[in-house]
């Protein structure tokens, strides 16, 4: 049999080699999750593809909702700080501190210094905490097992230090209305240097054995830019905007606690792609060792919790503040009534928000590369669905 006498489009089921060698497919949808190991939770995309092509993706979510903002007016202002911990159940300290400057701005408080010091210190171990687990859960996404290893090596130091100051290590409930609930004990703040010096030797490592890898370079460049103009359309924050090119992050923009005090730069990454991301968080994780450092340093002593009313009842009236968490803008807008309980608490969540820029994100790129562009965005279910 003579197939080389034959026309090859021809074998192919293509009727003329002059037409282009298009094969006509119909589309198919698929479920990736909502029980899917890179879904970084439970969410469900509904994947339309043409082929490897992803035509339309569209994000379900509601697999984890708790009522998060309906519970505020069934707790005390007190007792709200521990169901604060589970909305971003990987940044317990950002959700403490959240809340409770909500209550403090609106009753006036003034928190104690060394309060303050401590709050910032957590703050930033939690962010470092934080941004650990991504990087190695980024890794995982796109076959990077040695990395996960290593990342998780180093935050499992992190959750030492803070499991040692309050007793927990992820929902912390820390802080207090007016303060933190514990000081830091005997050997904690020389066992912080020692751990920070620990995570920027080992972030160098790491970074060196990730971003040197040519199938990470090959999966992260150039997959998934998002323009700056189109990431303010729809308002992201935090790393997806600064891997956007734009520096702007509310600890410099809009000074909350003491971080006006402490010197630190804002990673920014033209490129608008999943590299881009990535580099943004690694080097936020050396700008919060750098805070940490200077707080550890200038902490003072003194009272760790202002006087406060047995029962809080903060006046009639309603407030809005806004703090950096690792994964952008984390808001809330409370109004109280002047009972023991709120009237209202409404979470400007940024998991959410980004949730929106996914279907943009995803629309004409490959099934494998979607993995990729997911796990870049970084978003907790938690507080998707509180």
């Amino acid at each position: 049999m003579q197939l080389d006498s034959q026309p090859l489009g021809t074998l192919a089921g293509i009727d003329d080699e002059s037409e282009p060698h298009h094969i006509h497919t119909e589309e198919i949808r698929i479920n990736m999750g909502p029980q899917h190991p890179s879904t970084h939770g439970v969410l469900r995309l509904m994947l339309t593809l043409d082929g490897e092509v992803v035509k339309e993706a569209i994000p379900h979510i509601g697999y984890l909702h708790r009522g998060s903002e309906k519970l505020a007016e069934r707790h005390t202002y007190p007792q709200y700080v521990t169901q604060s911990d589970r909305w971003d159940y990987l940044n317990a300290m950002g959700n403490n501190q959240m809340w409770c400057q909500c209550v403090e701005k609106l009753m006036e408080i003034k928190v104690p210094e060394r309060a303050e010091y401590l709050r910032v210190i957590t703050l930033e171990l939690n962010r470092i905490a934080s941004h650990l687990l991504w990087w190695g859960a980024f890794g995982l996404d796109i076959g990077a097992m040695s990395l996960f290893l290593y990342c998780f090596r180093e935050r499992e130091k992190i959750l030492d230090l803070l499991e040692m100051i309050c007793g927990a290590r992820l929902t912390y409930s820390f802080m207090r209305i007016g303060g933190v609930g514990y000081d830091a004990p005997p050997g904690w703040v020389e066992r912080c240097f020692q751990t920070l010096d620990d995570v920027e030797r080992t972030t160098g490592e790491n970074e060196e054995l990730f971003s040197g890898n040519e199938i990470f370079l090959v999966r992260a460049q150039n997959v998934g830019p998002l323009p700056l103009d189109v990431a303010i359309d729809y308002g992201c924050t935090g790393p997806i905007l600064r891997g956007s090119g734009m520096a702007y992050d509310i600890r410099r923009a809009h000074p909350y606690s003491i971080y006006d005090r402490f010197d630190f730069d804002i990673p920014t990454s033209r490129t608008t792609d999943c590299m881009g991301r990535y580099v943004v968080r690694v080097e936020e994780i050396r700008q919060s060792i750098r805070i940490c450092r200077a707080a550890l340093k200038q902490l003072p002593e003194g009272e760790i919790v202002a006087k406060t009313p047995k029962t809080i009842r903060p006046p009639k009236g309603e407030v809005y503040t806004w703090i950096e968490s690792p994964r952008g803008a984390l808001g809330g807008f409370l109004v109280s009534d002047g009972t023991a309980n709120p009237y209202r608490f409404k979470i400007r969540p940024p998991s959410f928000v980004h949730l929106q820029v996914i279907p943009y994100l995803l629309r004409g790129t490959k099934v494998a590369d979607s993995v990729a562009i997911l796990g870049s965005i970084d978003i907790v279910l938690g507080e998707v669905d509180r």
